[in-house]
């Protein structure tokens, strides 16, 4: 079934759509949900008990903070990559969908690196500690075929020298960074143009790069956004910290030896 005008204006006792902030639309036997491609300025969204399989007609809508959509038939996380630009979305319930799969730790921490902002998922609080660890240990979500366009050049054909350029990576690297977050891409003018380094300097470079990138992002983010950064980092340094001493200690078992 599909979703249409008359429908939301219905339910939402709205005379148009653009004025619609809440809707209810559970259980209604719903397949297509294209019209929310016309609904910006929505901020709740009850879809629970359908049967939708696909996420991308909610891309556009960018006041959303609440979004229920239990019992569907969403087949891949993949399609969360749909919400990545919906900076405002803090609740989501995505459980019973096919794309859960059976183990909840790993979908747990799939849609957290994902969705990085959510303060509840499931009807369960997220903490910053779970967060930072989404963001260290989550799966990255792809986005779903179909929707991926091809890089072209001026004349119309796939540009295959970007593929190994160290400064196309490097904003690849960059951009990955700020999508997870819901922030805008970085333009080609933010870096400095390089020369075709060696294998040794590449990954130099690409360390810089990366270093680079993050403080460019700091830039960005408001006061939660730099708690779940920084308990990210203290969670790589007490990882390094544990890594040095048992190194450490194997060094002064061989010295006594």
């Amino acid at each position: 079934m599909k979703l249409t005008r008359k429908l939301v204006l219905a339910k939402a006792k709205a005379s148009d759509l653009e004025s619609v902030k809440k809707l209810n639309c559970w259980g209604c036997n719903l397949t297509d949900i294209s019209i929310f491609s016309q609904m910006p300025n929505i901020e709740v969204l009850t879809l629970s008990v359908n049967s939708i399989s696909s996420l991308s007609p909610l891309a556009g809508c960018l006041s959303l903070c609440e979004l229920y959509l239990r019992r569907n038939m969403i087949p891949s996380l993949s399609e969360l990559s749909h919400l990545r630009p919906l900076t405002r979305l803090r609740v989501l319930w995505l459980a019973e969908n096919p794309c859960c799969g059976t183990d909840s730790s790993r979908y747990r921490l799939t849609v957290l690196r994902c969705l990085p902002r959510l303060q509840k998922l499931d009807n369960q609080v997220v903490s910053e500690d779970e967060t930072a660890l989404a963001l260290m240990e989550g799966e990255e979500v792809s986005t779903p075929p179909g929707n991926t366009q091809n890089q072209l050049s001026n004349n119309g054909l796939l540009d295959a020298e970007t593929e190994n350029d160290p400064l196309n990576y490097n904003m690849e690297e960059t951009n990955k960074i700020r999508e997870e977050l819901g922030m805008k891409p970085l333009s080609r003018d933010k870096f400095s143009s390089l020369s075709s380094p060696s294998t040794r300097e590449k990954t130099t470079m690409r360390k810089t790069h990366i270093v680079d990138a993050v403080l460019l992002l700091l830039r960005d983010l408001d006061e939660e956004e730099l708690r779940i950064v920084h308990t990210a980092a203290q969670n790589r340094l007490q990882t390094y910290t544990l890594d040095s001493g048992d190194a450490q200690r194997v060094t002064a078992q061989t010295e006594n030896c």
